[in-house]
C-alpha cells in the first residue's frame, strides 16, 4: 500500500526537521515571550506557508488583516445588485 501521508503511516525520520528544544525552554520560562512564540510558530510551520499569528509584535491578537473593509464591500455589493 502506498504511503498517503496520514498519521497512520510511520514517517521516515529523514523527513522530520526536528524542533529546537531551546525554544520550548524559553516558552516554559516565559510564556509571554513574543520572540519565543514567533520562533515556536516558525518551527512548526512549513516552508513558504503563512507566517504564524504570533508575528504581530507586542500583541496577543493575530496580525491585522490586509485591509478588507466589510462595510465597503457590502456597499459595493448593494450598488452592483441595483
Amino acid at each position: 500500500m502506498a504511503d498517503t501521508g496520514t498519521q497512520d503511516t510511520p514517517r521516515d525520520p529523514r523527513q522530520d526537521a526536528g524542533r529546537d528544544p531551546s525554544i520550548e525552554k524559553r516558552l516554559k520560562r516565559d510564556p509571554f515571550d513574543a520572540d519565543a512564540k514567533v520562533d515556536a510558530g516558525s518551527d512548526e510551520s512549513m516552508d513558504a506557508s503563512d507566517p504564524p499569528a504570533a508575528a504581530a509584535p507586542g500583541s496577543q491578537d493575530p496580525a491585522p488583516s490586509s485591509g478588507y473593509d466589510e462595510e465597503a464591500e457590502a456597499e459595493a455589493e448593494r450598488a452592483n445588485s441595483q
